[in-house]
């Protein structure tokens, strides 16, 4: 097993555990405590994680649950609605859009009206919203199911033929010097499809996913037309990202 495989199987169960020991690591990778060891001290360098005794603990607890949904997160509802009718500005009629996979995305399906626009999707949460929306015409690029997406090489080669007017991504984490970042090596391909694919592409992402890193960087942040964002972002943050080339949009209160 590879060295990047074996480091997102260590963060997935530390994601959802918080807390992993070096012996039941050992035993699940089929590797040696050193191996485990040496691993758990290149991610702490990243600042993924913090050594114990025994094992390591999620460095950010805020990202436990961070990865492909089995169920819509229900985390920052307000925030993401508030992007998501943000989001949906930018959208006219006729337009080919690509909503990637994540709960803010999800909110957009569920907001967008039943109009003449055309939507590529691989989640299967935006799916069953706008299967119900005669209007939208829905592009499911398929492949196989991991949780609630689609995702595969064929997907991947599908995406890179099509003519996205606008895609709209999510990133587990986002920083100003590791850019947009996941934890699932599966989804990387599948990020990058959108971005190169498409001629404009929006960020969206709440308040919490800034001055994190997650295993992965997808893209930078000059590869973002714009980050949407919620208005609980500081100003202080807001400013360091602009200094670093990033356009932001925060938002109204939707109190």
């Amino acid at each position: 097993m590879s060295n990047i495989k074996r480091h997102q199987q260590i963060m997935e169960l530390l994601i959802h555990h918080g807390e992993v020991k070096v012996s039941d690591l050992s035993q699940k990778l089929d590797v040696t405590g050193k191996t485990i060891r040496g691993d758990l001290e290149q991610l702490e360098e990243q600042g993924l994680l913090t050594r114990v005794h025994g094992g390591a603990m999620l460095r950010n607890a805020a990202d436990r649950g961070m990865l492909p949904l089995q169920t819509p997160n229900q985390q920052h509802l307000n925030e993401k609605a508030e992007i998501a009718r943000e989001a949906l500005k930018l959208i006219e009629p006729h337009d080919i859009i690509a909503l990637d996979g994540g709960s803010t995305t999800l909110e957009m399906a569920r907001l967008l009206g039943d109009v003449p626009v055309t939507v590529i999707t691989n989640d299967l949460f935006i799916i069953a919203e706008l299967t119900r929306k005669p209007d939208i015409r829905l592009v499911v690029p398929g492949g196989y199911r991991n949780r609630n997406l689609l995702i595969g090489p064929e997907a991947n080669s599908f995406i890179q033929k099509l003519n996205i007017q606008k895609a709209f991504v999510s990133a587990t984490a986002i920083h100003p010097d590791h850019g947009l970042s996941i934890y699932t090596s599966e989804l990387y391909e599948l990020k990058r499809a959108w971005v190169e694919s498409a001629k404009q592409v929006f960020a969206v992402a709440d308040h919490t996913k800034f001055d994190k890193v997650a295993l992965l960087t997808f893209a930078e942040l000059h590869e973002m037309q714009a980050i949407l964002t919620d208005h609980r972002l500081s100003d202080d943050t807001a400013s360091r990202y602009e200094a670093h080339g990033a356009k932001l949009m925060l938002a109204a209160s939707s109190t």
